[in-house]
Order: structure tokens, then sequence, then C-alpha cells
């Protein structure tokens, strides 16, 4: 697995949401990066990053983590809704997307949506000879772009994002963002008194574990 591949494996498991053994993980996070990341300097800024993560009480982070990534749509962890917010065309993306992942070989659990963005990065860091899969990377490149601007300069999740966009994505243009984002309708929700809670599919959250995602056989 090469250095792109590797971050974006690396990534794709940090951005999960973070269950009773997220902590066991940490060896052999390390352990990845120490023997797939042959550059010292970036290897440095990935285990810092990874480490700022780990540091953080298991409580602490899985609150933070629903801050982040639940309540707040510039920050959602689902690609649709960067592109297209509440419109109703991103029912027909979300089918083109299933087929996209099915035909590459991979299969949702956990009832996840197939624009959810960790396992994205994961699709494309094992299967980036699949040219659905390759014409995914500027989408992905825009959302990581929109993640990384809004997240709070004190977030511990803001540097993974950093890293992908030095080292994994090239920087897309005004016009990729512009084009890619053409179609976003908002939903008013300012007025609303309490967070959402829900998954993207209309079911109430499950906090029981990270998401999972396979190969088919």
């Amino acid at each position: 697995m090469d250095t792109k591949s590797m971050m974006l494996a690396v990534t794709s498991r940090m951005l999960g949401y973070p269950d009773d053994q997220f902590l066991e993980t940490r060896p052999e996070m390390l352990e990845a990066i120490r023997s797939g990341i042959d550059d010292p300097v970036l290897r440095g800024r990935v285990e810092q990053a990874l480490e700022s993560l780990y540091a953080i009480p298991l409580k602490e982070l899985r609150e933070l983590y629903v801050w982040t990534f639940d309540w707040k749509d510039k920050t959602g962890l689902y690609l649709t809704a960067h592109e297209l917010g509440d419109s109703r065309e991103r029912g027909a993306a979300l089918i083109l997307l299933q087929h996209i992942v099915q035909d590459a070989g991979f299969s949702l659990t956990n009832g996840e949506l197939s624009d959810y963005i960790p396992m994205l990065f994961e699709l494309l860091a094992l299967r980036s000879d699949h040219i659905h899969v390759r014409a995914l990377e500027l989408r992905l490149a825009v959302a990581s772009k929109r993640i990384r601007d809004n997240l709070a300069e004190d977030s511990p999740y803001r540097e993974l994002f950093r890293i992908l966009m030095s080292e994994v994505f090239k920087e897309p243009s005004e016009e990729d963002v512009r084009r890619l984002e053409s179609k976003r309708e908002v939903a008013d929700l300012d007025e609303l008194p309490y967070p959402i809670l829900f998954g993207m599919d209309g079911t109430a959250r499950s906090d029981t574990g990270l998401p999972v995602y396979k190969m088919c056989n």
C-alpha cells in the first residue's frame, strides 16, 4: 500500500465513531503508520494527529465526535450532503454511489449510506484501479476541503484533514468547488431547539461501534 492509500485507510479508521475498542486500536494503527509511511516528517505529523485523538478520554472524544460531525452541516461525513444539501436529487446520487460501491466489491453494514466519507476513503485506498472509484477523488477532495476549512482551529480532527489536503488530494479549484456544489439546497434548520441525533438514513444513531464495511466474497 503506497503512502496515499495508507493515509486514506488511516483517516477512514480514525473518522469512525470511537467505540469501546477505540483505544485498543492504537498499537495497530501506529505500527501501520511506522511501517507504511517512509517520509519521517509526514510520519511524525500523522503519529501526532492520531496521538492527539487517543489522548482524549473516550467519553469526551465521543461527545466531541458527535458535536463535530453529527451536529454541523459543514463538517458532516456524508458526501452528497456536502454536494446537494437538502436537494431531492440526493436520493438518485445515493443510489448511483451504492452501485459504484457494490461494483467495486464492497458491501455496507450497520445501516450506513453509500456516501459515508470514511467508507469512500477506504474504497479509494483499496480500489483506485476502479474507473468509477477514481472518479470520486475530486468529489472527496472538495468535501474534505470544506470540512477542513470549517473545523475549529483547535479541533483534534483538523490535522487529519490538513494532511489529506496536502498529501493525498490535489487542492480543488474554485471552479471545481462551484461546479460540484451548484445543486446544493440548504434546509432551514436554524430555529430547531435541539440537535438532530438521527442517522442520515432516518434511523436513530447507533453508538454501538465503528461503521463496518467489507469486501464481498
